[in-house]
């Protein structure tokens, strides 16, 4: 059993069903109290928040954690809204608002302005304290309207390979090629594909 530490439910989900082949059981840990993140690295959160998992639950029996940061990059704003993906604009804003203002300050760049990138790091932490991290990311752009229904985030105007936005791919599409997946299968290799005991 491995603990994710995240109180979102679109990441858990995902994680949960990109880890199930190597034949690890995610679960949430209703105790876990958010970290205070930084604005350094997405590595750094990932390691702050599997930490902070681990020592709240050190009370119970020993037992591994994954911690995950992630977050979308656009090259015409210099990167961001980056690190502060999940907090673009305010910790207030809906991620509808957060969408609708990435858009608003790209305006109508053309297409080969409005390259972007999501990033994902993971940080696990096995029972024994043994702490092993992998990064990736997927390169994209970002489109000129949402489109979709799938998915969470910025997955409605960030748009894929083939054209289709995130938000339009099926869950099982999305999570053989998105950049939480690329992470996870680093991870694994990391790890030598071992069981995450």
């Amino acid at each position: 059993m491995v603990y994710v530490a995240t109180h979102n439910p679109g990441k858990f989900r995902e994680l949960r069903a990109i880890f199930a082949p190597a034949g690890w059981t995610l679960a949430a840990y209703e105790g876990y109290q958010d970290a205070a993140e930084g604005d350094r690295s997405y590595a750094e959160n990932a390691a702050l928040k599997a930490r902070a998992l681990f020592t709240q639950m050190a009370h119970s029996e020993p037992t591994s954690v994954l911690g995950d940061d992630s977050g979308l990059e656009v090259a015409a704003l210099g990167g961001r809204p980056g690190i502060r993906s999940a907090r673009y604009g305010g910790k207030s804003m809906t991620w509808a608002e957060r969408r609708a203002q990435l858009l608003g300050e790209l305006g109508s760049r053309k297409r080969v302005e409005r390259s972007a990138r999501f990033v994902c790091a993971l940080h696990f932490i096995a029972r024994d304290g043994t702490e092993t991290a992998a990064a990736a990311t997927y390169d994209g752009w970002i489109a000129h309207e949402e489109r979709g229904h799938a998915g969470f985030s910025y997955d409605s105007i960030f748009v894929g390979d083939d054209g289709r936005t995130f938000a339009e791919l099926s869950e099982r599409e999305k999570n053989r090629i998105s950049h939480r997946r690329l992470a996870a299968d680093a991870l694994l290799a990391a790890l030598g594909n071992r069981a995450c005991g």
